[in-house]
């Protein structure tokens, strides 16, 4: 592990996924978001069309393909009640991301939340002390809590990612970036309807045991040994 703080941060992220925070159960009015954005989704239009499946047949997808350019899907998902809340992007950024905590912070319940508590890796769009600092002055109900570095299996947005790539990216066969958007809303939209929050099992109890673990060596010395 490359984090010197990776305990210490770990066990702050799994306490807010059991609703716990600082050793205090969170209230009805404080919210757990996992956000994220997952970067460079490409315009690939397949020079020839691509068949569906059929009987005895698998889907056929074109290898040839012009490039239409790219996006940053951008999205804020409530851990405790399944709803994202999404937004396309020409590129990545402190602003994109300001601009999806925006979207979220000015719409219920999270506008009149006592706390939104945004859990997120160390990208450079809200990276280290100065992100928390300038999401605080300008939502003073939000906290940032980041993920230890290279960890960001930690973070549950990431499942949903892994979603939308098999559900709405692939095959990546898209005319334009405005297709890509209108996919990727109408999933999002779809999504809520039906979603229930993930069952996430990894708890501070099992980060202790794993760091026990690790921390035993691996071929121990028997006592009496020379």
């Amino acid at each position: 592990m490359r984090d010197p703080d990776f305990a210490a941060r770990a066990a702050r992220v799994l306490g807010l996924y059991q609703r716990s925070w600082q050793g205090r159960e969170l209230g009805a009015d404080e919210y757990v978001i996992s956000a994220d954005e997952k970067t460079s989704i490409q315009v690939r239009c397949r020079c020839h069309p691509t068949v569906p499946p059929g009987r005895a047949r698998a889907m056929r997808v074109e290898h040839d393909y012009d490039r239409g350019g790219a996006l940053a899907y951008f999205a804020a998902y409530d851990v405790h009640h399944a709803r994202v809340i999404g937004r396309c992007a020409s590129s990545t950024g402190i602003a994109a991301f300001q601009a999806l905590v925006e979207q979220v912070m000015t719409r219920e319940p999270y506008a009149s939340a006592r706390r939104v508590f945004w859990v997120v890796d160390n990208g450079s769009s809200h990276r280290g002390q100065v992100a928390v600092d300038r999401l605080a002055e300008r939502w003073p109900t939000c906290v940032l809590v980041h993920t230890p570095v290279h960890a960001s299996w930690l973070n549950q947005v990431e499942i949903y990612f892994s979603i939308v790539q098999r559900k709405v990216v692939t095959p990546n066969d898209f005319t334009d970036l405005a297709e890509i958007a209108t996919r990727l809303a109408a999933f999002e939209q779809r999504y809520n309807a039906r979603a229930t929050p993930f069952g996430w099992r990894f708890t501070t109890a099992d980060l202790d045991n794993l760091l026990n673990r690790l921390d035993q060596p691996e071929h121990p010395v028997p006592a009496n040994a020379a």
